[in-house]
């Protein structure tokens, strides 16, 4: 009970050094921001003041641009992650325990991968036009390889005499990936999911980049053509809250599914 006592201090002791150590990086970062600003004297076009960034934003946000491109890249973003991550859990999990299987695939999946999504990008928006449907693909594409390397390893990754168990109690295949297999994989497979979640959001990019007029991406190109720097600085910004909210959801949902392992310790 004591050790247990100690420990919780030490957890809320170091919750509360995270709590100020952030607003204070932030707040460093864009006095030497400002700093650099005033010292090179670049024009607004080039490198725009903190505060021409937040006067852009408060415009952005009063007009509905950003709001309206920011939910756009949004549903992308969350449509392409769930689709391709349960995609790629469903074959790393046949793969997994298919030996033929992943030799048969592996060199198509490897190759898939090996090209960039850059590259495969423009073809697609010239199949499936210029809309959502075209950067769902491409955010899919870009979660599929990692979540499925993961779910191969997690699967594999569960030792044999904990199957073996199993086979002795004669449990259903099922009934082994839920309550052996799944438990087991599950950390690895949350893993990946963290490294989907924020490619999700460049694969959205990319696909809006190549061609579309909605979303942060196309907000982007706009300001870019307009020489609105402060408008790029604007939506650079806003993808980066959304990767990390996206971020922050999985490793939420990890210790939310994941709470047996701490009171096994």
């Amino acid at each position: 009970m004591a050790s247990k006592s100690i420990q919780q201090k030490a957890t809320a002791k170091s919750r509360r050094r995270v709590n100020w150590q952030l607003p204070a990086t932030i707040v460093i970062a864009l006095l030497l921001w400002e700093g650099l600003v005033r010292l090179t004297r670049l024009p607004p076009f080039i490198l725009p003041s903190p505060v021409l960034v937040w006067e852009r934003l408060v415009k952005a946000l009063g007009d509905g641009t950003l709001l309206h491109n920011a939910w756009f890249t949004l549903s992308e973003v969350l449509s392409g992650l769930v689709i391709g991550a349960l995609i790629a859990v469903c074959l790393g999990y046949l793969l997994a325990r298919s030996r033929t299987m992943e030799k048969m695939l592996s060199p198509y999946l490897v190759a898939m991968q090996a090209v960039p999504t850059i590259a495969i990008a423009p073809l697609l928006v010239i199949w499936f036009g210029s809309g959502m449907v075209s950067k769902v693909i491409i955010c899919a594409l870009t979660v599929f390889f990692p979540v499925l390397v993961n779910t191969i390893v997690g699967i594999r990754s569960v030792p044999e005499n904990l199957r073996d168990l199993m086979r002795s109690l004669q449990a259903t295949p099922v009934q082994t990936l839920q309550y052996l297999e799944l438990p087991a994989a599950l950390p690895i497979l949350l893993g990946g999911l963290r490294i989907g979640a924020t490619l999700s959001v460049i694969g959205a990019v990319v696909g809006e980049f190549v061609g579309s007029d909605e979303g942060l991406g196309y907000l982007i190109n706009l300001g870019r053509g307009q020489y609105d720097t402060a408008l790029v600085f604007v939506a650079i910004f806003s993808l980066v809250i959304l990767a990390l909210a996206l971020y922050g959801c999985v490793i939420f949902l990890e210790r939310r599914l994941l709470r047996w392992q701490n009171h096994e310790e």
